[in-house]
């Protein structure tokens, strides 16, 4: 057995539950034991979550590479209400091209097994049962394929390693038009362009939002130029009319703003490099040398297209007179913050509309109403946090929406928001600062845009484009209220030991050449939770004070580490940065712990004991 086998805590592995059982397994359910013999990576995700997403990126060259040893295991573990619907996870992992199979697990039974306290964590299993690493956040699955070779070569020694095809049972495809379409625009000639997101494609609709007029891309996952028919994209969402009359196109998951000719058909790149934006990379420059991350959303205003950039909850800009990106608004931290650009939070902007004087956006993560103004600062219209959310109308200080992401300008000086978890479309006004339900029984409306005295609803669960008139008579809609599903963690007021637990993968060591390698960044939500700790700092440990006066609240935990391979002889080691934000809800308690153990990366002995 090598060194880093005889040093690993093995923990045993507890049971998979899920009341929703299991998908893309061809309705086969599954145990721990079926899987015995083979190295099972679980996924912990949800479907609202962007870094999720990332995650299922990272994960799909290594199951190519392991197929016949690797089984990754995807446990869907709900934040929002609707994520919680059996149909939903179903749709979900369809949209999002999930070739693995997936538990649903609608109670958060197995997170709580597994003592899960952030979306995405990675467990990884040996093929004898046991846990042997977990890692929250994105950026670990360099990681994990090193710990993945390990437990090939000591199981094959072992006789304990079951080599063979996996369990996933690809479903059948369903024959519509559209498939999970993204967002729309309304072109010069009065036909629909449509984002047809897991098809890979651009539609081009008649007047009818039936009718297709021409396809553009392959339908395959890929990031080429070319013609209509040569061109790729990787789930392509959001859509812009630029002065010259060309479309700009958000191509999330290549990580680029494309640019369609919509005389020939023409594709080409104006942004991004195909690569995701890491902490540390460049933030402005020459637009196809700075990498972006997941840009959801495109919109024109005061001159430059503004991009929600809902892979690090910012706004960036792309210049299309000097060819260059920059960020405009957002520190990278997630969460509800107003004020100056360089100031505000945001969590996962989805959905862009500008006006002369505003530029309206979806935060889907807070469920709120945004906008930003003509000096650049930001302020929120509806909405209150990550961890609020529902339906109910009235004065937008107490209004609810769930994961929106989509809005739309309206002629009178409103917006339209497509309440994507709601299934509804609902109307903010700010002459009156009322919050009103203009249509419901939408099935995941994601965008809308305008057609003569029509909306046309992008309703991507149902495959298709819905026409409603406008002016629709307000829906009155029972008030529901809603909190994130997770449990609160219990605290006890007072001092409390935040470790964040990091171990450097095997074969790699803190990268400390340019100083500190690891940053911990911590705030409350009310504020007045921490009476000490707060702020940024290099130890992945810190001590917080809480105050016995605020009962609850949540705990922003924002942490990094950046680890280089250890190898004297190598001149120039490849480094890789492990991240994760971390909202936990805490409730104080007398007499509960004292210490939040937080996982990064590896696993904290003091539970595993």
């Amino acid at each position: 057995m090598n060194d880093s086998a005889s040093r690993r805590v093995r923990v045993r592995a507890p049971e998979l539950v899920g009341k929703g059982g299991w998908l893309n397994t061809g309705d086969q359910q599954y145990t721990l034991a079926d899987l015995r013999g083979r190295i099972v990576i679980l996924d912990f995700w949800t479907f609202c979550c962007i870094n999720c997403l990332h995650v299922l990126d990272e994960l799909r060259e290594l199951e190519e590479r392991h197929r016949d040893t690797v089984v990754v295991v995807g446990v869907h573990s709900p934040k929002f209400v609707h994520e919680a619907e059996h149909q939903a996870v179903v749709d979900a992992v369809e949209r999002y091209g999930v070739e693995h199979p997936v538990l649903d697990d609608p109670e958060l039974a197995t997170w709580k097994q597994y003592a899960v306290r952030a979306w995405p964590t990675l467990v990884v299993i040996d093929p004898e049962g046991y846990v042997v690493a977990q890692h929250a956040g994105e950026g670990h699955v360099h990681a994990i394929e090193r710990l993945v070779e390990e437990l090939e070569a000591e199981h094959e020694a072992k006789g304990t390693l079951r080599r063979g095809d996996g369990p996933y049972v690809a479903p059948e495809p369903e024959p519509t038009v559209l498939r999970f379409p993204g967002k729309a625009l309304l072109l010069p000639s009065g036909n629909l362009l449509v984002s047809d997101t897991t098809r890979h494609q651009l539609v081009e609709l008649a007047e009818d939002g039936e009718s297709v007029v021409r396809r553009i891309g392959t339908g395959e996952r890929g990031f080429t130029d070319g013609s209509a028919e040569q061109a790729s994209f990787n789930e392509p969402q959001g859509l812009a009319l630029l002065d010259d009359g060309s479309v700009v196109v958000a191509d999330t998951v290549n990580h680029a703003l494309r640019r369609l000719d919509l005389a020939s058909g023409a594709v080409t790149t104006l942004a991004g490099t195909g690569r995701q934006w890491m902490q540390g990379a460049p933030t402005s420059g020459p637009a196809r040398e700075v990498a972006l991350s997941s840009p959801w959303d495109v919109a024109l205003f005061g001159g430059k297209v503004w991009i929600a950039m809902a892979g690090v909850h910012q706004l960036w800009t792309y210049d299309p007179e000097a060819g260059t990106v920059q960020v405009a608004a957002g520190t990278t931290n997630e969460g509800l913050v107003d004020g100056p650009g360089a100031e505000a939070w945001f969590a996962q902007p989805s959905g862009l509309a500008a006006t002369a004087e505003r530029l309206w956006l979806a935060d889907s993560e807070t469920s709120a109403l945004r906008w930003v103004d003509l000096d650049g600062a930001v302020h929120t219209a509806v909405g209150t946090g990550l961890f609020d959310f529902g339906h109910r109308d009235g004065e937008a200080g107490q209004a609810l929406l769930q994961h929106p992401l989509g809005v739309t300008a309206l002629p009178d000086g409103s917006v339209a928001v497509a309440d994507t978890y709601n299934h509804a479309l609902r109307r903010y006004d700010p002459a009156t600062g009322e919050v009103t339900t203009l249509a419901t029984d939408l099935r995941e409306p994601s965008d809308a845009v305008l057609v003569g005295d029509d909306i046309v609803v992008v309703e991507s669960a149902r495959h298709r484009l819905t026409r409603l008139r406008l002016p629709e008579e307000a829906v009155r809609v029972e008030a529901v209220a809603h909190r994130t599903q997770r449990a609160a963690t219990e605290v006890a007021p007072g001092r409390l030991r935040l470790d964040v637990i990091f171990q450097a993968p095997a074969g790699q060591k803190l990268d400390t050449r340019y100083g500190p390698s690891t940053r911990l960044l911590v705030s409350a939500t009310p504020p007045e939770l921490l009476l000490k700790g707060e702020g940024a700092d290099s130890d992945l440990s810190r001590e917080l004070e809480l105050d016995p006066a605020v009962t609850e609240g949540v705990l922003h935990v924002s942490a990094m580490a950046a680890s280089c391979d250890d190898d004297p002889a190598n001149e120039y080691p490849a480094c890789h940065v492990h991240q994760q934000d971390w909202g936990v809800p805490v409730r104080l308690v007398e007499g509960a712990t004292d210490r939040l153990p937080l996982v990064l990366a590896g696993l904290d002995e003091g539970e595993a004991r």
